[in-house]
């Protein structure tokens, strides 16, 4: 087996940065999105806002777990190194397997996340194309 260098945890630093840079920004638009359902709730109370709003508290909450996974790991590969400096490398490469399983999970929050949002977009394409054929 190979041993863990300091540049292999280090690899990882750019991925995570563009991953949580991708999930804030998915965070900001959640926020805007929430904000401007919630002023049309208080004008009229739809049950599809009631609905959309649901599917939205149920993607923040993904959302959350995404970047608390992601930055997890992000701070398991900095331990690891920090380990691998000590010369811990047996206690380097068990914190650096969590950290990629900790990743591996962020990514499956996304997947789920995603499958989440592309139905619920789709229910809005249906709901317009409802209203054209009216």
């Amino acid at each position: 087996m190979e041993e863990l260098t300091l540049t292999t945890p280090a690899l990882l630093f750019s991925a995570i940065s563009l991953i949580m840079l991708a999930y804030t920004n998915r965070f900001l638009a959640y926020a805007a999105v929430i904000r401007n359902l919630s002023d049309k709730y208080l004008e009229k109370k739809e049950d599809s806002l009631i609905r959309q709003i649901d599917n939205l508290k149920l993607r923040l909450n993904l959302t959350r777990w995404m970047q608390i996974f992601g930055i997890s790991s992000l701070l398991l590969c900095v331990l690891t190194m920090f380990l691998i400096y000590i010369d811990q490398h047996t206690f380097a490469i068990w914190t650096f397997g969590i950290a990629l399983i900790l990743l591996i999970l962020s990514l499956a929050f996304l997947i789920r996340e995603i499958q989440i949002s592309t139905k619920a977009l789709a229910h809005h394409l249906s709901d317009m194309e409802d209203n054209l054929k009216k």
